[in-house]
């Protein structure tokens, strides 16, 4: 199952705003010409007592109510409206739905998510609810799963995730990214994989495949929440890697072949990319969804 809610782009930013929010919508679109438009759902919005098994009480009811300081919203990167806000819920009650389905069905995929700035008590670089960190809590708060494993390959390190579940043993945080990139103080996961500005196809998917299969034989997780980031592309305005198109596609066929030869439930979110040319980026992160359908045996 795909969860999308039109919300992921009814956001109005000022001119020459640096997130794309546009892409949503295009890629939600894109996915009528690979047959899964009827797989689209549309999520409710995230419980506000799940967004406090990860955040600080105060920050989340001054950024519901609109009484956040203007350094707070600076450090977000938004704007703040009530739009976001319904923007926020639903990609975060997206992300709990898409992991709630995984566990039953296998695997399933939000459009929007992959926050992973997102401390307990204030939001940095677009992310303001650490949707997979709230999930994985939620997830394990109604005891549907005992170990969950966050596999975020972001081209920028998952810090607000790190530090969010930093004394959780029951969730494994494991992040592969540029390490010369965003955040510039990176925090400390339960396995970071850093990699040199301009890292290529091979490196890259060796890494990948390595990460995953450590972190898979080591904790033998219920769930993956995976963190699909597009950003690891070359033309990529803020990744930095030598990524081709190719190598996009490969390691998310790796990632979801592994789990499915495991038999390991999977729930992705898209993460981030930054290309001024909307449809340029749509292209990067619809290769998810072709490699989920080069598998026949990856029912959605």
């Amino acid at each position: 199952m795909l969860f999308y809610h039109p919300s992921y782009s009814a956001l109005s930013l000022p001119p020459r705003h640096r997130f794309p929010i546009s892409k949503y919508a295009m890629l939600k679109n894109q996915l009528s010409d690979l047959s899964l438009h009827s797989k689209l759902v549309s999520p409710n919005k995230a419980p506000l007592e799940s967004l406090f098994l990860c955040h600080d009480r105060d920050y989340v009811l001054n950024f519901i109510n609109g009484t956040l300081s203007q350094n707070a919203i600076k450090k977000m990167g938004f704007p703040w409206s009530k739009k976001l806000v319904e923007r926020t819920l639903f990609s975060v009650g997206a992300s709990i739905a898409a992991a709630k389905y995984a566990l039953e069905n296998g695997i399933a995929a939000n459009l929007s998510g992959g926050y992973h700035h997102a401390h307990k008590d204030f939001a940095a670089g677009f992310c303001i609810i650490n949707d997979f960190a709230v999930a994985a809590c939620h997830i394990i708060e109604l005891e549907l799963a005992e170990t969950i494993v966050i596999f975020d390959c972001d081209v920028h390190q998952g810090d607000g995730t790190a530090s969010i579940l930093s004394e959780r043993s029951d969730i494994v945080t494991c992040s592969i990214h540029c390490e010369k990139n965003f955040p510039r103080i990176k925090a400390q996961s339960d396995y970071d994989f850093p990699l040199s500005t301009n890292t290529d196809d091979d490196t890259y998917l060796d890494t990948v495949h390595q990460a995953l299969s450590l972190v898979c034989r080591l904790h033998k997780p219920d769930l993956i929440l995976y963190n699909a980031g597009a950003d690891i592309h070359k033309r990529d305005e803020l990744g930095l890697f030598n990524i081709s198109l190719g190598g996009v596609l490969a390691r998310d066929k790796l990632v979801l072949e592994y789990c499915r030869a495991h038999d390991i439930p999977i729930a992705a979110a898209m993460g981030g990319g930054y290309q001024k040319n909307i449809a340029q980026l749509v292209d990067v992160h619809k290769q998810f969804f072709i490699a989920l359908l080069a598998n026949p045996a990856i029912m959605i």
